[in-house]
């Protein structure tokens, strides 16, 4: 009992993967705010704040793993459905029918990275490269720039970074050797 107690606070309970668990609850939290309030947006802000945090903290501490990288991205794609959920019907009123071909082309592309990772790897693989740090801070910036006049343009931008990332992620898979979690760039280890 001792040795799970102490497991339990010294490599799931860590600074790091506590604030990756306070996104979860705080993404859980935001199915029950009505989008862009005020209160929306100060819960949305935590869940920001938090994934930014438990990267930091791990990396400052010395306190990365392998689980707690599984972590965050469990939470990102809790964090990712949760908020298709809440701005799918205000999507569908702003973003015209050929935007919604591009969203699937990469959202299929997505797939077919993590299905690739799925059958070589055989884990779940989603890597933290460059390019899709910037599709997650662009993602997280949409709820922002919806009540702006430049929202059409925004999404737009955002759905040409995602592809990229996808596809980048698609092609590092598809030509790896091995699951290389710390990749940043498809040319550079």
């Amino acid at each position: 009992m001792e040795m799970r107690r102490r497991f339990m606070k010294e490599k799931l309970l860590t600074p790091p993967n506590i604030c990756t668990m306070l996104r979860i609850v705080g993404t859980v939290g935001l199915l029950l705010i009505r989008p862009l309030t005020l209160p929306f947006y100060l819960l949305y802000t935590f869940c920001g704040i938090t994934d930014v945090l438990d990267g930091t903290i791990a990396r400052a501490t010395n306190s990365t793993s392998e689980f707690g990288a599984r972590l965050d991205s469990i939470a990102d794609l809790i964090f990712y459905a949760v908020m298709i959920v809440k701005f799918f019907p205000i999507l569908l009123e702003v973003l015209p029918v050929w935007m919604w071909y591009c969203i699937g082309a990469v959202l299929v592309i997505r797939a077919c990275s993590y299905v690739t990772a799925a059958v070589r790897y055989h884990r779940f693989a989603s890597l933290h490269t460059i390019l899709n740090k910037a599709t997650g801070f662009c993602v997280f910036c949409l709820p922002y720039m919806l009540v702006q006049d430049f929202a059409l343009r925004y999404c737009e931008i955002t759905c040409v970074i995602a592809g990229l990332a996808s596809t980048e992620e698609f092609l590092i898979h598809l030509l790896s050797k091995e699951y290389e979690p710390g990749r940043k760039f498809i040319w550079k280890r």
